[in-house]
């Protein structure tokens, strides 16, 4: 579900964007497609599928979380 919301909000620093706030799968799901700098690797892969499984109900938030935290630090991005 979209409205799934993991406890502990993610900060994202992209290159040449503002920092962008992450509240759960669907956020991640929509930063992964549309700001990632490196759209490869197995991370990246494995979040996207996590946070579309989270938001079908077939894994958990926190498991989409944590792929995403993998993703990000594959990607080298900053987190705050």
């Amino acid at each position: 579900m979209a409205t799934e919301r993991w406890g502990n909000p993610i900060k994202v620093g992209f290159e040449n964007a503002d920092a962008t706030t992450v509240n759960g799968p669907f956020d991640a799901l929509k930063c992964l497609t549309d700001l990632w700098p490196v759209t490869r690797g197995l991370h990246y892969l494995k979040a996207r599928s996590t946070c579309r499984a989270a938001l079908d109900g077939r894994k958990t938030c926190e498991e989409a979380r944590a792929e995403f935290l993998a993703a990000a630090e594959e990607a080298k991005l900053k987190l705050h």
